[in-house]
């Protein structure tokens, strides 16, 4: 077989007893519920499985699952990995090498946390109001009425309005542009400081080696979680080469898993990692993925919430 449906999942925590109940996460007691089902109806592999079915070492099982798990994310080692072991399961686990080195809060999760504090409309008068402040002073781009004709877009998951405060602070606008806005929109909605979020947020080395210890697969997510896709070839494998260098304990430097922040690559990043010795790429496409079809390095996956008890999207035929 070579059939093989990738989960992703990313924020796993009892959301109503939470400090901040709005963010998207799978709550704990659905996410348990959604583990059992997974085994129950699919056959849950492990990533040195699906590395041997690539390299024609083995083939997968019927109804092949396997689970990943992006950003390196503290409730991803409270509440995902003891039912992982529970259940007698692997997960791969995706980690932005910054998250454990300096500690600093990635721009992502400042925008989810805004995002979980404020009312999305306040939220539009605020960023509206910022790049008229800004544009023409030290930075240039379109008006605001342009930009979001341009960049929202209502996805699966959110409305336009989100999709639109989402990449023009996570990508569109220049860098230093969008940490002044974000951190100034930080400030006014969240109630914590940057630094003690971080702290909160992610993983250690040491609870990263603990999931290593018992099984668990630790890949690649970039090194500061960037749209690879978007940067400039030397940028790009400034980064990737950041990551492997801070993650080499943990990984194959030979047969390594690359996971791309937003789903963000393109054919220079493909070349790069594959030069530098990876052997499976995860994207956000939207698919079963089929490893006789898809590049190895462009695998697609389905979201956490396409299988019960969220839905049961995971039946559709999706298109390979």
């Amino acid at each position: 077989m070579s059939k093989l449906s990738i989960v992703m999942y990313h924020y796993t925590r009892d959301l109503k007893h939470s400090r901040y109940p709005k963010i998207k996460g799978l709550d704990v007691e659905l996410f348990r519920k959604q583990i059992y089902f997974l085994k129950e109806k699919f056959t849950v592999v492990t990533m040195e499985e699906v590395i041997d079915a690539a390299e024609r070492k083995n083939k997968l099982p019927p109804d092949a699952v396997l689970l990943t798990f992006d950003d390196g994310y503290i409730d991803n080692y409270t509440y995902a990995f003891p039912i992982l072991e529970e259940a007698n399961v692997q997960g791969s686990f995706f980690v932005p090498a910054k998250t454990f080195t300096t500690r600093q809060l990635l721009d992502v999760n400042k925008i989810h946390y805004i995002l979980a504090s404020a009312n999305v409309n306040d939220l539009l008068i605020d960023v509206f109001e910022q790049l008229n402040y800004y544009r023409g002073v030290e930075f240039d781009y379109p008006l605001n009425e342009d930009l979001f004709s341009i960049y929202a877009e209502t996805s699966r998951f959110d409305t336009k309005e989100i999709i639109f405060l989402k990449r023009i602070l996570q990508d569109v606008l220049p860098e230093k542009l969008r940490n002044c806005i974000c951190s100034s929109l930080f400030q006014k909605y969240v109630g914590v400081t940057e630094e003690q979020l971080a702290h909160e947020l992610y993983m250690t080395r040491e609870q990263i080696k603990v999931l290593k210890q018992h099984g668990m697969f630790i890949g690649i997510h970039g090194y500061d979680h960037y749209w690879l896709g978007n940067l400039s070839i030397g940028q790009m494998k400034t980064d990737i080469s950041n990551a492997l260098k801070v993650m080499d304990e943990f990984i194959d430097n030979k047969r390594w898993v690359m996971n791309y922040p937003y789903g963000s690559f393109n054919e220079d990043v493909v070349q790069y990692i594959a030069e530098q010795g990876a052997c499976i790429g995860l994207t956000t496409e939207v698919a079963v993925a089929d490893l006789t079809k898809h590049e190895h390095l462009k695998l697609p996956r389905l979201d956490c919430n396409d299988f019960p008890p969220k839905s049961e999207n995971y039946k559709k035929e999706w298109v390979l």
